[in-house]
């Protein structure tokens, strides 16, 4: 089993707080259930077998005193029948070979066991045992009578004290069954207290990952919790302030390189003017260096976009427009040329959507260049309603986006293994990146996924809340 494995299968901590507890509580449960049990069961049979063992002496003692030298056999029945015992008790005597019992179908000779009566009979010695006889269990006493040439065996039944220690055991039982689901309630009550404070951390990390850089603890008065708390928020705010650090950093390095970067572009056009005058080399050199300037602004406006995202300065400028002549016209002001086709069911038009138009408009634009650079271009753009939201789908012919990469590729400068190639049209790898930023900032998602038709390509969606039911607006 690899270690994966083990940890996959090894419990919990909440779980395991909880099994401790519960064993705890069984393993009291039967230590306490087998002392209390053990103690009655000595003390119940202790008893009564002193009380039985007073009796058999005493009707011994009465034999063996009504017993005469003249007595014979048959007068034995006579002796049994004067003696007082105990209710459900039954009297068994040996007189000269010869067996006499009170109630011969209920214990008889043959009732006495062959220990016993070897220790009774044979050796002359008092003893007793507990045995079953016809399903009902006995605690039979032998006293042998030497003088008189007699042995005196009583059988005490024993059902009233086995009805009470089953009795005792079911108490015991149910008692440790109680026991145990307490220790379990409050295995899962410590557990819950535990790591409650495990829990606002776990929390307040998951806020922190989703860029609210702001998430504290609150602090507390134990102290050993109290430390893990100010550690938590020291590391959270020396993550901000790293965090914004980078991002002014990068955003102040955007703002420098904005004016350098507009007298290089004015040279290079200036250039351009004069592009037929060049050498051959000269105008292939010139045609490079026109297409990196063209990239490097590019990538200069996207990084002053994300340092935006970055330092919290984004914010949407929301109105209310119908969506389906807007996509039209955002994918024709994106890709004039190629005229792709916009696809929407007849009952959407009329539907209006609540949205900051320019980030919406560049969401579309990033997602047809992005299909013009990887996926020979989009061949469609869908839209479509699903409940309350809205849903854009971009679709190429390309050869398509590796399940391993769907997530990677809406990653900062990430452009998967097709964005190797390099060319007059290779992006920097940001594009995607604001269409994620921008769609996250309303509220939505996007993701990649195969073509509805399973045909070569990819399908990318993007989806946004804020459906208005009657927009009121012509289309």
């Amino acid at each position: 089993m690899t270690a994966t494995a083990r940890r996959l299968r090894r419990p919990g901590l909440r779980a395991r707080i909880v099994i401790a507890f519960g064993l705890s509580a069984m393993l009291v449960s039967i230590v306490l259930a087998a002392i209390a049990y053990g103690l009655a069961r000595s003390n119940i049979l202790d008893g009564r077998e002193n009380s039985a063992l007073r009796t058999v002496a005493f009707n011994a003692n009465q034999i063996s005193r009504r017993i005469l030298d003249d007595t014979e056999p048959e007068q034995i029945d006579e002796i049994l029948q004067g003696l007082s015992t105990p209710a459900g008790s039954l009297p068994l005597v040996r007189f000269q070979d010869e067996w006499q019992a009170r109630d011969s179908l209920e214990f008889g000779q043959e009732d006495v066991t062959g220990s016993l009566l070897q220790a009774v009979v044979d050796q002359s010695t008092p003893s007793q045992m507990r045995y079953r006889i016809s399903d009902t269990l006995f605690l039979v006493i032998g006293i042998p009578i030497t003088d008189k040439d007699a042995t005196y065996f009583e059988a005490t039944p024993l059902a009233d004290v086995e009805d009470t220690l089953g009795s005792l055991a079911l108490a015991l039982a149910l008692g440790g069954a109680v026991t145990i689901v307490t220790g379990i309630g409050l295995g899962f009550w410590v557990a819950r207290r535990v790591l409650l404070p495990l829990s606002d951390i776990s929390e307040a990390a998951e806020a922190i990952a989703a860029g609210d850089l702001d998430t504290r603890l609150e602090a507390e008065a134990d102290r050993d919790l109290g430390r893990l708390t100010t550690s938590f928020n020291h590391m959270a705010s020396g993550l901000q302030e790293r965090i914004e650090r980078d991002a002014r950093f990068a955003s102040e390095v955007s703002h420098e390189l904005r004016s350098p970067l507009m007298t290089l572009t004015a040279s290079v056009e200036v250039l351009k003017t004069r592009r037929d005058e060049l050498p051959e080399r000269s105008q292939t050199a010139l045609d490079l260096l026109s297409t990196d300037v063209e990239r490097f602004q590019q990538l200069v406006e996207d990084l002053l976009e994300i340092s935006r995202f970055d330092v919290g300065a984004a914010a949407l400028q929301l109105s209310q427009f119908e969506i389906s002549e807007f996509v039209r016209n955002a994918v024709d002001v994106a890709d004039p040329a190629r005229k792709t086709p916009v696809r929407y069911a007849d009952t959407l038009p009329g539907t209006a959507i609540r949205a900051d138009k320019r980030r919406l408009a560049r969401v579309i634009a990033n997602l047809i260049d992005n299909a013009a650079k990887y996926g020979d271009g989009a061949s469609e753009i869908s839209i479509d309603r699903r409940g309350d939201v809205i849903r854009i789908a971009v679709e190429d012919h390309g050869p398509g986006v590796a399940d391993d990469e769907r997530t990677a590729i809406f990653a900062r400068f990430s452009r998967g293994s097709e964005g190797g190639r390099r060319g007059s049209g290779t992006g920097v790898g940001l594009g995607l990146a604001l269409v994620d930023e921008h769609v996250r900032l309303h509220g939505g998602r996007v993701w990649v996924e195969d073509r509805i038709d399973r045909g070569p390509g990819s399908r990318f969606v993007v989806e946004l809340p804020g459906i208005i039911e009657h927009s009121g607006l012509p289309v």
